[in-house]
């Protein structure tokens, strides 16, 4: 299908993208690495007036970790992130970016992007829910950090204004005893998530399960953060059956759907298989430090 018409701008500063997007609110789109914008306006399912290309705007694909914590910018790749030296003390954010897509998707899309599109089935969103991270948005006028958790509103929808543009990443650097692993049940390699389940975890003193964060995605309507499978786990001392409750509550959360990635019974349960490798290897890593 060949997309409609829209008007094309390549920006040469952040404040020149802010303005454009101030002055034609609600009609511009902002094309990041654009793999999944691209093929929603080839077959029309998107159709901005105008597309404003951000490959010129510097300075928004840093990766910086502090005592306090890490800050990624809303353009760098995901080879950049799985690349870059100080993702080595983030396993699960590296297999995130290993996973996606082929060399040439990994090359060009951006985590930014991939967050902002907010598909259901994606992977970043997952790992923000589980690391409570924080969604730095600005507009011409102001600069706001939105939690991961109000973040993700529906199927492609989320807390971003017309008039803002996502420009940083930012969650807490890995303690001493934390630990994160995300699994993933595809089709194939590199295939959206059939389902995706992310978990962070830190280990108290006593070896007891502290401020833990489960993300799940590829079945409901958007993420989710599994509550109800962190208050299982929460304070409590690392074990296969608690692992295991954990895992029924994150899938009683889950909404899936029956289509050709598996029916809705099938989904549930992967949901809860997921969840009970992804939380065993996150404790394994928080106790060896790896």
């Amino acid at each position: 299908m060949i997309p409609g018409q829209f008007d094309y701008v390549r920006p040469a500063s952040l404040d020149d993208a802010l303005a454009i997007l101030r002055d034609r609110e609600g009609a511009a789109k902002l094309l990041s690495g654009g793999y999944s914008l691209i093929p929603l306006i080839k077959l029309r399912l998107a159709q901005p007036e105008l597309l404003v290309d951000m490959r010129d705007l510097s300075g928004l694909d840093g990766i910086v970790e502090t005592d306090d914590d890490l800050r990624i910018g809303a353009r760098a790749t995901h080879r950049q992130i799985h690349d870059h030296p100080v993702m080595a003390r983030y396993p699960m954010m590296r297999e995130v970016a290993a996973g996606i897509g082929d060399p040439q998707v990994r090359n060009w899309g951006t985590i930014g992007g991939s967050i902002a599109h907010a598909d259901p089935a994606s992977d970043w969103p997952a790992v923000m829910l589980a690391r409570h991270a924080h969604i730095v948005c600005r507009d011409a006028a102001r600069e706001r950090s939105i939690p991961a958790r109000d973040f993700f509103i529906d199927t492609f929808q989320t807390a971003i204004e017309p008039t803002e543009m996502l420009t940083e990443i930012r969650m807490r650097a890995r303690p001493k005893g934390g630990g994160g692993a995300y699994k993933k049940l595809e089709r194939k390699v590199g295939d959206f998530a059939t389902v995706g389940v992310a978990v962070a975890v830190e280990l108290d003193t006593s070896g007891r399960i502290d401020n833990v964060g489960i993300g799940v995605t590829g079945v409901s309507p958007s993420p989710y953060a599994a509550e109800e499978a962190e208050d299982v786990l929460e304070g409590q001392v690392p074990a296969e059956d608690l692992f295991s409750r954990a895992a029924a509550a994150a899938a009683a959360r889950a909404q899936p759907t029956a289509d050709v990635r598996g029916p809705v019974d099938y989904k549930r349960a992967m949901v809860a298989e997921m969840t009970v490798r992804a939380i065993r290897t996150a404790v394994e890593r928080a106790m060896s430090g790896a």
